[in-house]
């Protein structure tokens, strides 16, 4: 028999290595985003100061890997010629991406994405005008455990009900056409029950923010136009919302979600 041990224990040994590699191939693999959305209004406050430092210091005190920023302006007049998304990401360490919509004041106006993640790939994506050009900025980065890939898309629709839905519609369709994990954040201009967010509910799970739900405008929120929005529902899991309590840097509040991303 004692000539058997060390046999016995190599074989028994072999199985818990078997063992543990099979439960650790069941288990997922997750990383947790922190999400915010928040219209800047070009930094202008509604004390009608124009201050991009405390826009980035919010943004730095909830400490967000994925920022999806409204009303930016690039080397505009009326900003006294900064570069916001640059600014922001210098001030906040994250790396930023604008998406221009339309020339403005000497330079650009539109939207920034801030990641804390290198991009894969930044994307502006044309939509259907209305009153004024849009686009979709869409940042497609890695996540560091799972290594899943995941595109997180900055959205400002206006300005009617039909341009709206005719903006959500087509940024649908460019979206199918290469699926992945998605994250779909910012100012939507409209409410819960509207067409355009009845649409967009069938295809995505929507982030419900209870009973703090307000987000515009900032000093007294009567309406919920800002929201995030993912798919597919499986892939993700909400961990906590909330709509932080800043009534003056802009007149939107912004919105920060906290999601368990699972491969």
């Amino acid at each position: 028999m004692r000539k058997n041990a060390p046999l016995l224990a190599l074989v028994l040994a072999a199985l818990t290595a078997c063992g543990r590699r099979s439960e650790s191939a069941i288990e997922p693999v997750s990383d947790t985003v922190r999400v915010l959305a928040y219209n800047i209004h070009h930094g202008e406050g509604m004390d009608s100061l124009l201050d991009l430092g405390r826009i980035a210091d919010l943004i730095v005190s909830v400490r967000p890997d994925l920022v999806a920023v409204q009303e930016v302006d690039s080397v505009v007049d009326r900003t006294s010629d900064v570069d916001q998304a640059a600014e922001l990401g210098r001030l906040t360490g994250l790396e930023p991406h604008f998406g221009s919509f339309m020339p403005y004041q000497g330079g650009a106006y539109g939207m920034a994405v801030l990641s804390r993640f290198p991009a894969l790939r930044a994307e502006n994506i044309r939509l259907p005008d209305g009153d004024e050009p849009r686009t979709a900025l869409a940042v497609t980065v890695q996540l560091p455990n799972s290594g899943l890939q995941l595109r997180f898309v900055g959205i400002h629709f206006y300005r009617t009900d039909e341009e709206r839905l005719a903006q959500a519609t087509s940024l649908e369709a460019e979206l199918e056409s290469e699926p992945m994990p998605t994250i779909l954040a910012g100012d939507f201009n409209s409410r819960p029950g509207s067409k355009v967010m009845e649409s967009l509910e069938r295809g995505w799970a929507i982030v419900d923010k209870a009973e703090d739900s307000f987000t515009f405008p900032s000093y007294a929120p009567d309406h919920e136009i800002d929201f995030v929005l993912m798919r597919p529902g499986g892939t993700f899991r909400v961990l906590g919302q909330r709509v932080l309590d800043e009534p003056v840097a802009s007149d939107h509040r912004p919105v920060l979600v906290d999601l368990l991303v699972r491969r």
